[in-house]
């Protein structure tokens, strides 16, 4: 299920940064805010099970940014 939601939220990063780049920025580094207390309450266990319940935190962390920036590059390639 949380798979399916980081997809959605990197779809809508991706269309929201496509059509208003500007006003994308505030909700991914909200988004990326959300994620990071997530990983670093999950790397808060001890041991590997740190890293095993922090890595997919981060993850979405990034998958969020990139969408982002990918919806804002292709909006600075449009010739209009």
């Amino acid at each position: 299920m949380m798979v399916v939601g980081i997809v959605a939220v990197c779809v809508v990063m991706a269309v929201l940064a496509f059509l208003v780049p500007r006003l994308s920025r505030h909700p991914e580094s909200g988004t990326q805010r959300t994620l990071g207390a997530g990983s670093r309450v999950g790397g808060k266990a001890p041991g590997v099970l740190g890293r095993i319940f922090s890595k997919p935190f981060r993850s979405s962390s990034q998958a969020v940014g990139r969408s982002g920036s990918a919806g804002r590059r292709t909006r600075g390639r449009m010739p209009f």
